[in-house]
């Protein structure tokens, strides 16, 4: 069981002794305070009358695992900390350098202590807080939220994963704090069994949009997780947005009254712990659980693109978290649905070099796709993988890598952006790809399946570079210069049906792409958990 030692009275003191008192294991008090440790006796604190300076009080206790030196007189402190190192050399020990120590007395207690706490460092990191870009970010976030007039819209992207969901409802908070009222939206569906344990444990209130939605009784917009109206939500494309909170580097300017993208992190709720922390907010239990959580599945349990500030964050969170609660979210039971896309995806799967394809045909659970793309990865000499299966007339993507210079995000890009939507991280990304009128065929109806597959695979591997590329003539419009087809994203049947020629004039032989111009994608968002 943990022991702790407090050495001494007063303010400082008081608040540790308050804090830890709580928590789980032995705390103890001495201080030459006779008043102060009467005190403490009757609110149930191990407290005794002693000299904290002495060698002989101390060998007194038992031996402690930190040891806190807070008395207000820095000579006693000095004197304290010396007395401490020399009695219990393996504890941890914090000791404060008291009020207006001198130099001397700073440098003496940095020699013996771990960790030292200055009050003239404190106020002036705090100052910086208040008046650098942390504060200046703040400040403006909180002045555009304190500016709309009605209800706020904080909607995250299509089909919410964890980070995502801690963002938007962290977000919430701080909008409440400014006297805002808020909504938490989204469009799609929550299904992988994670996602829905996260947000019926934590019972967050979520309102699902339809396609479509009037969104008129909302007076202002925020996106989270991603950063453009239209891409990878159910937005209209022109919708006015006033706060945009996000992670992912985008390719396109950023419209919004408000902007906050740090791609340098790993998780968008690492920025929202930021604006806790400046902001002086402490995160209810719910909050906490789901900030925390939204970070270590973005950041994959801290192996991925994981930055400082993620750790930062995380430690900020992790005394206010529902430890319980997170092994509750992280074992849920699997559907059966799952586990046959899972299980179709290993049966169906082909080799290609360090590369493993593989089509599932029709989903019924399209976040499926990414724990199969997840699972194949863990396959001997297996760098990259990529799954894909159909529903509701739109193929999914999900790609996974590991131990690969490849980024992922880019290569989806180039290699479906062009006719969908793609994007997402180095090593986690993901796809949409509309069917069209090809639609109309069973998605069980191998056929399909065949065109779907040529089309797929081909494009992906054409953008790993694992075949030779070929310039395709005459895809756009002389006249276009846009980041898509002209027009906006084809369906494949369109593309297939266009009779598209290589430069030497010959439609390329079981492929009814090829390799298309280098032109950027349209998604700077990461489509699937």
């Amino acid at each position: 069981m943990t022991s702790r030692l407090v050495l001494g009275t007063g303010s400082l003191a008081g608040a540790l002794v308050g804090e830890l008192s709580g928590r789980e294991g032995r705390l103890s008090v001495v201080s030459a305070d006779e008043n102060a440790v009467r005190t403490l006796r009757e609110e149930g604190v191990a407290a005794e009358v002693g000299d904290p300076t002495e060698e002989a009080t101390l060998r007194e206790r038992d031996r402690p695992d930190t040891v806190a030196v807070a008395t207000t007189d820095p000579g006693t402190n000095v004197a304290a900390a010396r007395a401490v190192r020399q009695v219990f050399p393996g504890a941890f020990v914090l000791a404060y350098v008291g009020e207006r120590p001198t130099d001397d007395e700073v440098a003496a207690i940095e020699v013996v202590a771990d960790e030292v706490v200055d009050p003239r460092a404190v106020t002036a990191e705090r100052l910086l807080e208040k008046v650098g870009d942390d504060g200046l970010r703040t400040r403006k976030l909180m002045s555009v939220l304190r500016d709309v007039d009605g209800r706020l819209a904080i909607v995250t992207h299509d089909n919410p994963d964890p980070d995502a969901i801690g963002s938007a409802v962290a977000l919430a908070r701080i909008a409440d704090a400014a006297g805002c009222q808020s909504n938490i939206c989204y469009f799609g569906d929550i299904t992988h069994q994670e996602n829905r344990a996260f947000v019926n444990v934590l019972e967050f209130d979520l309102v699902n949009l339809e396609p479509d939605a009037d969104l008129s009784d909302y007076d202002g917009v925020a996106l989270v997780d991603h950063s453009r109206p239209g891409v990878n939500d159910g937005l209209p494309d022109d919708t006015p947005v006033d706060v945009v909170i996000d992670h992912h580097p985008p390719r396109y300017p950023v419209e919004a009254r408000f902007v906050d993208l740090r791609s340098e992190v790993g998780a968008t709720s690492t920025l929202l712990v930021d604006y806790f922390r400046t902001l002086g907010i402490t995160p209810t239990r719910e909050v906490a659980t789901g900030l925390l959580f939204g970070i270590r599945v973005d950041t994959d349990e801290y192996t991925r693109e994981v930055n400082p500030q993620d750790f930062e964050a995380s430690a900020f969170l992790a005394p206010h978290a529902d430890a319980g609660t997170l092994d509750r979210i992280e074992s849920p039971s699997m559907s059966a649905e799952t586990l046959d896309t899972i299980a179709r995806a290993i049966r169906n799967r082909e080799r290609h070099g360090s590369g493993l394809l593989s089509c599932v045909g029709e989903l019924t659970d399209r976040d499926a796709l990414a724990q199969a793309a997840d699972r194949l990865l863990d396959l001997e000499d297996v760098t990259t993988t990529l799954v894909y299966g159909i529903s509701d007339g739109t193929i999914y993507v999900s790609a996974r890598a590991r131990g690969t210079d490849l980024d992922l995000g880019e290569t989806l890009r180039d290699a479906f952006g062009q006719i969908g939507s793609a994007g997402g991280h180095a090593d986690m990304a993901g796809a949409q790809i509309s069917l069209g009128l090809l639609d109309a065929i069973d998605a069980d109806d191998e056929s399909l399946n065949e065109v779907v597959r040529a089309i797929v695979s081909d494009r992906f591997l054409d953008a790993m570079g694992s075949r030779s590329h070929r310039v395709m003539a005459g895809l756009h419009a002389d006249d276009y210069h846009g980041s898509g087809l002209a027009g906006g994203p084809r369906s494949l049947e369109d593309i297939a049906a266009s009779g598209l020629r290589t430069d030497d004039g010959e439609t390329p032989d079981g492929d009814p792409f090829g390799d298309d111009r280098d032109i950027d994608g349209e998604s700077d968002d990461e489509p699937d958990r």
